[in-house]
């Protein structure tokens, strides 16, 4: 009779989100090598941190993506750049505008999903072609609003982001809670079983009664919508918006989507295989710093070692 123990750990390779996480332990131990533990409690929280906030958008771009070939969100970073901006302009740095700041950056969210969606429905456009469009329309207004100032986040706000309690930061707690509620979304709703029945195959699931652009709008907007919340966030933990605080999450947001796990055709998902991406991405930078590299090699070296997680992950799957 087969030890259950010994079954899970030997069935741990099947994860999809195990390459990511394993990769990451392994990125962290060849920095805590190098530097023989010297700020790695610091490297730590450091990762848990920034890597919420990849893990945030990532979780909305997953969704997307999981909708099938061709469906990505391309205006995520403009769309953070506009949520932080009118959000910290609108509190004005007033610690009783949090609340009303954050219902800023949230219809910001809402509006901009919106938006795209009815682009791709309306127009018929592809929505890589119509997300990318929309992102220089959010940009602009973002500059416009903007207008080279940079606004401080309400104390009690910057103080939330960037604290901590019993050594967890408070933003890996918040990216925890939102990736607790995209998987209970995905596994233990009717609403994930449409959007995987969406991504599998589109004309099926519309013939079965699927409401299929009910739920292509309500991704799209919940996509906004996180990476809305997300520059709401950053904004505050940087302490002020900048125009290019969202440049670095559009690849992220989709990289921490393969290398966790989920597929890129669609119909798969993996919602904790998005922390093991973010971190990883995190580590992986942070480890070719210590080393030294340029930003060419770091380069080379990130989307080497991502092929590498990624083909190991596909491999691990074909034979199982």
């Amino acid at each position: 009779m087969d030890n259950p123990i010994i079954s899970t750990f030997v069935r741990l390779p099947q994860r999809p989100w195990f390459w990511a996480f394993l990769a990451s332990g392994l990125t962290f131990f060849a920095t805590f090598a190098l530097t023989q533990g010297s700020g790695n409690g610091a490297l730590l929280s450091a990762a848990l941190t920034f890597a919420s906030f990849s893990a945030i958008v990532g979780i909305g771009q997953m969704f997307v993506i999981t909708m099938g070939p061709g469906n990505v969100d391309l205006s995520i970073p403009a769309t953070m750049t506009l949520a932080g901006t009118l959000s910290l302009k609108y509190m004005g740095g007033e610690t009783s505008m949090i609340l009303p700041g954050l219902l800023i950056a949230l219809l910001v969210g809402f509006g901009a999903g919106a938006f795209n969606y009815a682009l791709i429905r309306l127009l018929r456009i592809p929505p890589i072609i119509a997300t990318l469009s929309a992102s220089f329309l959010y940009q602009s207004l973002a500059i416009w609003s903007n207008r080279g100032l940079r606004i401080k986040p309400p104390q009690a706000l910057a103080d939330f982001t960037t604290g901590s309690v019993l050594g967890i930061p408070n933003m890996t707690v918040v990216g925890i809670l939102v990736a607790v509620v995209g998987w209970i979304l995905l596994e233990r709703t009717i609403f994930g079983r449409w959007l995987s029945a969406v991504g599998q195959n589109r004309r099926a699931a519309r013939l079965s009664g699927v409401p299929v652009e009910a739920v292509n709008a309500v991704t799209f907007i919940g996509c906004a919508v996180l990476a809305s919340l997300t520059g709401y966030l950053l904004a505050s933990f940087s302490g002020g918006a900048a125009l290019n605080m969202g440049a670095e999450y559009l690849l992220i947001s989709i990289a921490v989507v393969v290398i966790g796990g989920s597929s890129i055709a669609g119909g798969n998902s993996n919602v904790p295989g998005i922390w093991g991406g973010a971190l990883l991405m995190f580590l992986v930078v942070s480890m070719l710093n210590s080393y030294g590299f340029g930003a060419g090699v770091r380069l080379i070296m990130t989307g080497t070692i991502i092929i590498a997680i990624v083909a190991a992950a596909s491999g691990r799957k074909a034979s199982a």
